[in-house]
């Protein structure tokens, strides 16, 4: 699909720190949501094994409920379900069969609008492009279908996706709203369909006026997780949707479904239907979890080795407090002949990417990395995560959320695998301790000294 940008070169805007060096809290939850977000959209080349239960709650109890097997029976234009086909999709996945479902089944003039929740990798994206491609009229030359993202670079990510699913259908257009793609005052958009960021678009509705909102059919709020986590983007996509008129279709995405996203769902999305697709639980069951005695960090880096040269290990990761700690241990690694990636928060999303897919193909076999690999990457391939500093919040108290979600890298879908904390203080000690009580699981002492120990382990 042709993307109209005015003949002006987009250039992505970096934030840049404050004059004294340092980015604010809110900014570092942002980027971090968003370029984990961006992470999993880059690295997946297939969409995630699901064997996960979806949950349908509907506002109206005698409403059918109906559920594709097949993208043919949801009576596609043929150029849209060849593009379907090129893309790889031989049949719906889990959130796709029901999500379409409830987008198609009813007709333009009585839409159904829609909250779905699934986590990255599921086929969300292509469900909601396929629902916007399916409700345009190529022969209208003006916004039908609006979507937002919470970054200038998902933003792009679903615009690919709308370019290969509408390759087929050449007369679609899709423009992009986004800061830095400017157009005269006046103008008027003749694309289709129009992909931005929050701010962008409601100045492109407003006070430019280059989109009449009222001529909108479906509004997309895509990444809603990532869109609150962004200071102002609440509002602003607040504003647009009472700019649309009642019988447009409302759908909105979010790999999680917290508080904070029904309470902002509820106030965007009138009397939906709702998907839930139950992620299987981040359970300690299947882990098992031990402790290493240590005095000091060469000693923690001894262990480490003695660990690691003991047992036959598919994947590591290993997880450090600091950049400069996972710095030093990837370093100190590999004089010892592993083969380490490093991944720490410095480095550029695309680069984050290309270290995961190098570690998810097997080039490097052990992981160095600081928090910012905790959450939503899944590497099946991994038998075994290591804390070599346990986590800690700002205050220095247990964060017992991010252990979950750093063991939780092992033992996933089902597998068993081995968590090794290391602890090198009366401090740390105490923090181990309170992470037992919290998930009221024992995690038992480890003697790296002794092969004999760590082969029972093993097995």
């Amino acid at each position: 699909i042709p993307i109209q940008m005015s003949s002006l070169q987009i250039k992505e805007e970096k934030v840049k720190p404050d004059t004294n060096g340092e980015k604010s809290a809110s900014f570092f939850l942002t980027e971090d949501r968003a370029a984990q977000s961006l992470l999993n959209k880059l690295i997946r080349s297939n969409l995630v094994d699901n064997t996960n239960q979806v949950e349908v709650l509907q506002r109206d109890p005698n409403s059918p409920l109906y559920s594709v097997k097949s993208f043919e029976e949801l009576r596609l234009k043929p150029q849209l379900l060849q593009g379907v086909y090129a893309m790889g999709f031989n049949r719906p996945s889990k959130i796709q069969e029901n999500a379409l479902s409830e987008i198609l089944v009813h007709p333009p003039e009585l839409p159904q609008n829609l909250i779905a929740q699934s986590q990255s990798g599921t086929g969300k994206t292509a469900a909601f492009v396929l629902a916007m491609l399916s409700r345009v009229e190529p022969a209208d030359r003006y916004p039908q279908c609006l979507c937002l993202s919470p970054t200038y670079e998902l933003a792009l990510q679903t615009g690919k996706v709308i370019e290969q699913m509408g390759k087929f259908h050449p007369e679609l257009k899709l423009a992009y709203a986004v800061r830095g793609n400017k157009l005269e005052r006046g103008q008027k958009i003749n694309e289709q369909i129009v992909i931005g960021t929050p701010g962008t678009v409601l100045d492109w509705c407003s006070k430019l006026r280059f989109i009449d909102p009222k001529r909108i059919k479906v509004f997309v709020l895509d990444e809603a997780d990532v869109m609150i986590a962004t200071q102002g983007h609440q509002d602003q996509s607040i504003r647009i949707q009472r700019m649309l008129p009642r019988n447009c279709q409302m759908l909105l995405f979010s790999a999680t479904f917290e508080d904070s996203v029904w309470k902002f769902a509820q106030k965007v999305v009138p009397d939906p239907n709702i998907i839930k697709l139950k992620r299987e639980e981040e359970t300690l069951d299947t882990i098992k979890q031990y402790y290493v005695l240590c005095n000091n960090r060469d000693e923690k880096f001894q262990a480490l080795c003695n660990l690691y040269g003991a047992i036959t290990i598919a994947q590591a990761m290993i997880f450090c407090h600091t950049r400069k700690t996972a710095s030093w241990l990837a370093a100190e690694l590999s004089k010892e002949g592993h083969q380490v990636a490093l991944l720490s928060g410095e480095m550029m999303v695309e680069q984050r990417a290309a270290v995961i897919e190098r570690f998810r193909e097997g080039k490097e076999k052990v992981l160095v990395t600081t928090n910012v690999c905790a959450r939503g990457i899944d590497v099946e391939q991994v038998s075994v995560v290591i804390n070599f500093d346990l986590p800690v919040d700002k205050d220095g108290n247990p964060d017992n959320e991010t252990y979950l979600h750093r063991i939780g890298r092992t033992g996933r879908f089902g597998k068993r695998g081995l968590a090794v904390n290391m602890v090198d203080s009366k401090h740390s000690m105490n923090i181990l301790n309170r992470i037992q009580e919290h998930f009221n699981k024992k995690i038992e002492r480890l003697d790296t000294d002794d092969l004999d120990e760590i082969e029972k382990i093993a097995n």
